[in-house]
């Protein structure tokens, strides 16, 4: 009887990856390779869509520890399991790198930048291990990263990405979905985040003790989950949140009250649309700027821990549906004030609980008797003094 022969092993490409010249261009022949793989001088590798690296199911398969090596058109499979050693389906640990076009399956991590500067992540697909959605890795980690440009790439089914010390990124284009947290900005100012979606996230974008930013033009979308927000900006100051629409989503924007006179978000020309609660705003007093955006569709338009904290901000030109007001001048302006008072939204408020029975017939009725005739006067929220008539054409 003869005896079974094994399969042979798939060929490592770090055996290739040593053959290859500094400076070189190393194209393998199409196939899988075995990993891990560590790039250590600058150098090209070129898959064409036609080269695996599987990993083994051990550690990070792909790590760049030098500077300007190119990385495209590669398979990246089948990385370690350990959240410890953050097994990778590529690590970058050098400067002034491009990777592009890669596909990054069943890894935990997907890109993990370490003290990485200057690079290019372009079109690049990752999803992590078709684990517990907390038990997946970040699709992308930035740490003490800074200068790098995140642009079209597609992150779907990981936990987060997370950007953590790092400053001067870019993040354009990228489309993120069936995560946990789509964007987390942790002590990471002076970041622009423009044009990305997310959709169908726990929370859309977070933001934790980052100044500086600007988060312009992204489609947030489907955030669902009570305890998410499609935008969420805590201890941060000096934040643009510029022409995002936010959209289905439990809160659209949540936000704390400014700590000091300096730390507001300015939030302009924004689409808040059928959200829960369109904005949220907790802590002790106002302040931020909230001009020229459109509130259409929301069960709530804007609620607060405590009327002073919605009160207060600068409300001015911002369009919504439920103002009954006329504009006859032509000026595109309402000519009375848009006000928000509480009459039963006091009840879920205060008791939180209460808030499975919203829209139901009994509190419809009450908040009818209230408008009707308040058994007390009702707590004024909110005062738009020169409302947009009209929402703002896309």
């Amino acid at each position: 009887m003869l005896a079974a022969i094994p399969a042979l092993s798939n060929p490592p490409l770090q055996l290739y990856v040593a053959l290859t010249p500094t400076g070189g261009t190393l194209v393998p022949k199409p196939g899988v390779y075995s990993g891990p793989v560590v790039i250590d001088r600058p150098m090209t590798i070129d898959g064409q869509g036609k080269v695996t690296i599987d990993g083994g199911g051990d550690g990070t398969v792909v790590s760049i520890d030098a500077d300007g090596v190119e990385l495209r058109n590669l398979r990246i499979i089948h990385s370690g399991d350990s959240h410890n050693r953050l097994d990778a389906g590529l690590l970058v640990a050098g400067s002034k790198s491009i990777v592009e076009n890669l596909s990054i399956e069943n890894c935990l991590f997907g890109i993990h930048l370490r003290r990485s500067d200057g690079n290019l992540i372009r079109g690049n697909q990752v999803s992590s291990k078709d684990y517990d959605i907390s038990m997946r890795g970040e699709g992308l980690r930035l740490w003490y990263s800074h200068d790098n440009v995140i642009e079209n790439n597609t992150f779907h089914r990981v936990r987060d990405l997370v950007i953590t010390n790092s400053t001067g990124n870019r993040l354009t284009g990228n489309d993120i979905r069936h995560s946990r947290i789509g964007m987390e900005l942790v002590f990471s100012p002076d970041n622009t985040v423009i044009g990305n979606t997310l959709m169908h996230n726990i929370t859309g974008i977070t933001v934790l003790y980052s100044d500086d930013l600007l988060i312009r033009g992204n489609r947030i979308d489907r955030m669902r989950k009570l305890t998410g927000s499609g935008l969420a900006v805590k201890e941060s100051s000096q934040v643009a949140i510029e022409d995002n629409r936010i959209v289905h989503c439990a809160v659209g924007l949540r936000a704390n009250a400014p700590i000091h006179p300096e730390n507001i978000l300015y939030a302009r020309r924004n689409a808040l649309l059928f959200n829960d609660i369109a904005m949220y705003f907790y802590g002790e007093k106002g302040g931020h700027v909230i001009h020229d955006n459109d509130f259409i569709g929301n069960f709530t338009d804007v609620l607060g821990s405590a009327a002073m904290t919605v009160r207060d901000n600068d409300w001015l030109h911002n369009h919504w549906d439920r103002y009954s007001g006329y504009d006859f001048d032509g000026d595109g302006l309402g000519d009375q004030p848009f006000d928000i008072h509480l009459y039963s939204d006091r009840i879920w408020q205060a008791r939180p609980i209460a808030r499975f029975f919203r829209g139901s017939p009994a509190l419809t009725t009450l908040d009818f008797v209230e408008r009707l005739a308040p058994f007390s006067p009702p707590e004024r929220v909110l005062r738009d003094p020169a409302p947009r008539i009209h929402a703002r054409k896309e």
